[in-house]
């Protein structure tokens, strides 16, 4: 029986953001210490996170803007924007996501794991073509995506997006481009102040991009209403081959960044129900990456029942 693979690696948290920052080390160590209280670990595949190949990063971002990241990093920079720290470690850590990343796809189209999840930093869903932003440097979820199709042939890349704030760069890494579907569930107004509902995509790319927005306040009653009655159908829909989640979990009714109030059994269901479509439609396969989160027992207790459901799926 193939198992749920687990990725992470101590380069994660040598990526230091400062005293005070939300995007933080003990997020990481929350989630270790949570799952094996709550006697997870047996039941997943663990593995550390290899490094990641520049040439997979500069598929998806302007090279330029790469090497502006590195030497930020080697010239000793702290930060790349008001919110988006760096340290020594950092360039490593960001390439270490993406050798997770693709280790991850790689293991599930093998069939050596059914499904998979990454907990990294930092985070991605933020990062434009050229630039980095909102705690992100590169992303992720897209650098995982074009890798499914141009090493495996794959044809349709779907990308769900749970974090509280819209993912504004893999809206616009894809939104022209019909062989992947992203859909996004997030606070609106707020951060980065992206992701209305007449935002669909352009050009070839129409009707590939779904903005689900939610209201602050927001809880399970109306996350889920719109997550079962219009993203998992528009998912099934798209039909794809893959599914990768942008799994960030501030939207949290404990976290300190979102004023929605979505709780732990809420993230269970919308689990469940990404898992239930990855099933019918393409065998299962399915890939999550760390985003957001920022209240360490929200985290904790959120990416919990997450991988339950992934380990029982």
């Amino acid at each position: 029986m193939t198992r749920t693979g687990f990725l992470t690696a101590p380069l994660f948290l040598a990526h230091d953001t400062g005293s005070g920052h939300p995007e933080r080390a003990e997020r990481l160590a929350a989630i270790h210490e949570h799952i094996a209280k709550a006697g997870l670990v047996a039941d997943l595949d663990h593995r550390e996170a290899p490094p990641g190949e520049r040439c997979l990063v500069d598929a998806v971002h302007d090279p330029d803007h790469v090497s502006r990241v590195e030497q930020a990093v080697i010239a000793g920079v702290e930060r790349l924007d008001a919110d988006t720290a760096i340290n020594e470690s950092s360039w490593d850590a960001a390439l270490t996501a993406v050798g997770g990343a693709r280790l991850a796809v790689d293991e599930i189209v093998a069939g050596r794991w059914k499904n998979a999840f990454l907990a990294a930093r930092p985070p991605g869903h933020h990062a434009e073509r050229d630039r980095s932003m909102g705690f992100c440097l590169f992303n992720t979820a897209v650098i995982a995506a074009r890798h499914l199709q141009s090493a495996h042939g794959l044809e349709r890349v779907a990308i769900v997006d749970w974090d509280v704030h819209h993912g504004n760069g893999t809206q616009h890494l894809t939104e022209d481009d019909p062989t992947i579907f992203y859909a996004s569930q997030h606070q609106y107004p707020h951060y980065p102040g992206t992701g209305a509902a007449d935002e669909r995509g352009h050009g070839a790319g129409e009707g590939s991009v779904l903005n689900c927005p939610m209201g602050a306040g927001s809880g399970d009653r109306e996350y889920l209403s719109v997550f079962e009655s219009e993203l998992l159908p528009a998912l099934e829909a798209f039909d794809p081959e893959f599914v990768i989640v942008s799994a960030g979990f501030d939207a949290h009714l404990l976290d300190p960044l979102s004023s929605t109030m979505v709780t732990t059994e809420g993230f269970r269901r919308m689990s469940e129900g990404i898992v239930e479509v990855a099933t019918s439609r393409c065998a299962g396969r399915l890939f999550s990456v760390l985003e957001g989160g920022y209240d360490l027992r929200g985290l904790a207790e959120s990416v919990e029942v997450h991988l339950a459901t992934l380990v029982t799926s």
